[in-house]
């Protein structure tokens, strides 16, 4: 039987390859599936005087935008242009001819969501996004919205869970993002453990999640050591990133290159800060920097304490980033414990993904069973 996928994301197929793009990779390869990923509008080079759906073809899906005219700011799914999604996206894919799962990864899509007459309506709830700097006002109101008409809820970590069921989906499934193993194991294979000058390193989105401030203090307090940061900047200012000698900035990379760009690593760094931003999320990176066989050092996020406590290094300040780091290199590419490699193929992204497909693609008996048999795995 013919089944489609239809995702609404706020983040785009082709920035940092996080979850969404892991899960959608795997879901939308099932035989007679046809994908589609839905992203916030842009504005395309040359400009455009009307707001008008734009697609085309890439990994095999059809990735969607919605092109306007240069607004000067961000526009996401907001109100001003819900009006063109919900007339054009039916249009565009037409009518369900079978199965048709829609999946939302932030509240703000719901009524294009439902304007694509789902089978079933998926809300995967992978960060608190009304705890982000900028965020949209209306995001709260929708997010009880979202979780009221959801068909199946997903929860990226145990903090959000906890969120999740405390506003009244208590069926909500905790299903943590995982890593692909073996593309990370790269790293692993090729670290260099003879370079002279040591190296700590962090991989991600810059912003308001980080504190920059520990970032410099660590600077400081490592002068031999040199701190890379590999990420996009998002939501802050490039301006307000520390800057020292031994700081280098190497701006957002290809997925594909990233276990490389870390096997130059002697530590990995998770310098959040612990704010309003940070409570709920769950870092896909912990998971990746182990694949690449890097000890890592974090401040004390929830859910990496309550995850990764005795597997990962957790500080407070610089001088214990500092201390962590002196005492972690030279571990950097020595073969995983067997727990750890336990851990690992628990959270591959083939078995998440397959998971969640039983989930979202069966009928509501079959979801139950596949809910009582992962509690008891």
């Amino acid at each position: 039987m013919q089944s489609e996928l239809i995702v609404l994301s706020h983040l785009r197929w082709d920035w940092v390859w996080q979850r969404p793009q892991q899960l959608v990779s795997r879901l939308g390869k099932a035989p007679a599936r046809k994908t589609w990923f839905v992203e916030e509008p842009l504005t395309p080079l040359g400009g455009t005087t009307g707001n008008r759906l734009n697609s085309t073809e890439v990994d095999g899906l059809t990735r969607v935008w919605l092109e306007i005219p240069e607004q000067g700011r961000h526009v996401g799914f907001f109100d001003e242009v819900m009006p063109d999604y919900v007339e054009q996206l039916p249009q565009l894919i037409g009518e369900p001819e079978g199965e048709r799962v829609v999946w939302i990864y932030t509240p703000l899509a719901l009524e294009a969501a439902l304007a694509l007459n789902p089978t079933t309506l998926v809300y995967d709830v992978m960060d608190d996004l009304a705890a982000f700097k900028n965020a949209a006002p209306e995001l709260l109101v929708r997010q009880r919205q979202a979780l009221r008409k959801a068909d199946v809820v997903f929860a990226g970590g145990k903090s959000l869970h906890r969120s999740v069921v405390k506003q009244g989906r208590e069926d909500a499934h905790l299903i943590p993002s995982g890593v692909s193993t073996e593309h990370y194991a790269a790293a692993a294979r090729t670290a260099d453990p003879d370079r002279s000058k040591p190296t700590a390193g962090y991989v991600g989105v810059l912003d308001e999640r980080l504190d920059l401030d520990l970032v410099a203090d660590l600077a400081a307090e490592l002068p031999d050591w040199e701190i890379r940061m590999i990420g996009p900047i998002c939501k802050i200012d490039a301006t307000d990133l520390p800057q020292a000698a031994n700081i280098t900035y190497l701006g957002q990379q290809a997925y594909q290159d990233l276990p490389h760009l870390m096997a130059e690593f002697d530590v990995a760094l998770m310098p959040f800060a612990l704010n309003e931003s940070t409570k709920s999320i769950s870092p896909t990176k912990t998971l990746e920097y182990l694949a690449s066989g890097l000890p890592v050092v974090s401040t004390r996020v929830p859910d990496v304490v309550a995850d990764f406590e005795g597997v990962v290094d957790l500080r407070d300040d610089a001088g214990g980033f500092a201390a962590a780091c002196r005492q972690l290199r030279g571990r950097a590419g020595k073969p995983a414990s067997a727990e750890l490699n336990r851990l690992m193929r628990r959270h591959h992204w083939d078995r998440i993904a397959a998971l969640m497909e039983k989930l979202a693609f069966t009928p509501e008996g079959a979801r139950l069973e596949s809910a009582a048999a992962e509690a008891t795995a």
